[in-house]
């Protein structure tokens, strides 16, 4: 029996060791920095980063390989990669605009349909804000009866949870103005979006 599986097996353990063997006998060619060619059959750490040319027993080229990248060939193929990509996204965004609007009144019809979202919400945060103002101001009035906001020393003591009331009002108000700084910011930047894409429009479009 294990005769038997040791005849089975052979044929793999010869090929294993000859594609060994083919291993061991492959060749490298590379050039150094001052332009000397080296041959070996292992390429050193220090020339790693530089392609090599791959060749049999014989010393005929057989194949090629391409060496680590170094700091500036990474950049730059990121680079490259980011250029292309940009053109990519600027093409797809070119192909949506054609096929979404027929004419300029289109772009500008939804134009105003988003604006008018935006500033609806900006109306209300206004308000909002505006009625929190109000608030805070009537509490601060309100503090100003009491110690320590009073300078009469008869006066009594600030009640209980006014204080936290007013620290209270003093986050909200300011959460509420971070809310709608950053609204106002967006309706800027979609409008700078929609005067880009009327422009790419008529130019796409050859309109004068």
């Amino acid at each position: 029996m294990k005769t038997a599986l040791l005849r089975a097996l052979l044929p793999f353990a010869v090929l294993a060791l000859a594609a060994g063997a083919a291993d061991a006998q492959k060749l490298y060619k590379w050039v150094d920095k001052d332009g000397q060619v080296h041959y070996g059959d292992k390429v050193p750490p220090e020339y790693a980063d530089q392609d090599r040319e791959v060749l049999n027993k014989q010393g005929m080229a057989v194949g090629r390989e391409e060496g680590a990248e170094s700091p500036a060939e990474a950049q730059a193929r990121a680079q490259r990669e980011k250029e292309a990509k940009a053109a990519l996204d600027r093409a797809q965004r070119d192909r949506m605009l054609v096929a979404s609007y027929q004419n300029v009144g289109d772009i500008e019809r939804v134009r105003g349909q988003r604006l008018d979202q935006l500033d609806s919400q900006i109306t209300i945060q206004e308000q909002s804000l505006s009625q929190l103002k109000t608030r805070y101001a009537e509490q601060l009035k309100r503090a100003g009866r009491y110690q320590p906001a009073s300078k009469d020393p008869k006066a009594p003591a600030m009640p209980e949870g006014l204080a936290d009331d007013i620290s209270r009002s003093e986050s909200d108000i300011k959460t509420q103005q971070v809310n709608l700084d950053k609204r106002r910011k967006e309706r800027a930047a979609l409008n700078a979006q929609f005067d880009a894409d009327v422009a790419r429009y008529k130019e796409l479009k050859g309109i004068k």
